[in-house]
């Protein structure tokens, strides 16, 4: 079997056995193609590796100035693959096997204080239809934590006013319910009854979020407008597709929020995910002090 077809098979089972999205999916398809195209430079396939290749080819990769996070994912990358290929009887040995992960640091995402969300929800014009939807939809993101390609994706039905929540289909297909809060409601119900209806001009779209076209919104379009009216808001700090996401997270522990509570809000499996947060928040109140304690 040819190198494509492996990669395609290995990708259609991690979908099948662990639900994983798009995203991750074309992630680890893009690092096995690299290896497999460094692989045919030395007249190899992806069956036919030893440690030795896999050694050269992640000493290649550092030579070219990949980080210790992009090695350490190219090596769960291939440990996933050809972990794979041993339980589908298609290998006799795993070169990965005495593969060490690079160490990487835990970096804190960068957060917006809540005085820059404010400055950022307030940048839309409002007297524009595309103003009144974007304010609608960074609203909304503010107010849930949810990851971009959460937000783009809501369908009408996932949104509950009555009972204020969106329900969330996320990482592994795992459902979770979040508050919407007030705010976000009426800019919602504000978006839904005067501005959806004019941009659809009679035609059909399932997606809540739509654009002038009449087609739903896509991650790379809304990205791109958030950094429009972070420019706009003079906010000058790093955005990253997650930044209103560590806003979201950041902002509750700071005023108390159970850490246990954020990690279901965030749709987090795992505790220790979360935990970063409290870092940040650490890191807040140490500020705090500083500047306003009289011996800070």
């Amino acid at each position: 079997m040819d190198d494509k077809c492996l990669i395609e098979r290995y990708q259609d089972a991690l979908w099948a056995e662990k639900g994983l999205s798009d995203n991750t999916l074309s992630a680890y398809g893009s690092d096995l193609q690299i290896f497999s195209s460094w692989l045919q430079a030395q007249q190899k396939c992806l069956q036919d590796v030893t440690a030795e290749d896999v050694s050269r080819f992640l000493a290649s990769r550092f030579n070219a100035g990949i980080g210790s996070r992009s090695a350490a994912r190219i090596v769960s990358t291939l440990r996933g693959f050809y972990g794979y290929l041993q339980r589908e009887n298609q290998l006799a040995a795993d070169p990965t096997a005495l593969l060490e992960t690079p160490h990487i640091g835990r970096p804190l995402p960068e957060s917006l204080s809540e005085q820059d969300v404010e400055r950022l929800l307030s940048a839309p014009e409002l007297s524009s239809l595309l103003g009144k939807r974007d304010r609608a939809m960074l609203e909304t993101l503010y107010a849930t934590g949810l990851r971009v390609s959460e937000l783009v994706g809501l369908r009408m039905e996932q949104c509950n006013f009555r009972q204020g929540v969106v329900r969330i289909s996320g990482k592994g297909n795992k459902e979770r319910l979040v508050p919407l809060g007030e705010e976000a409601v009426f800019w919602l119900q504000d978006y839904l009854l005067d501005v959806r209806p004019k941009l659809l001009k009679g035609r059909q779209c399932a997606d809540l979020f739509v654009t002038s076209r009449a087609a739903g919104m896509t991650r790379q379009a809304f990205w791109h407008i958030i950094k429009r009216y972070a420019d706009k808001a003079g906010i000058r700090k790093h955005l990253s597709p997650h930044t209103l996401r560590h806003a979201f997270a950041t902002h509750l522990l700071n005023h108390g929020a159970d850490l246990r509570v954020v990690q279901l809000l965030l749709g987090h499996s795992d505790l220790s995910t979360t935990q970063i947060y409290t870092h940040i928040a650490r890191e807040r109140l140490k500020d705090l002090h500083a500047r306003f304690h009289p011996r800070g």
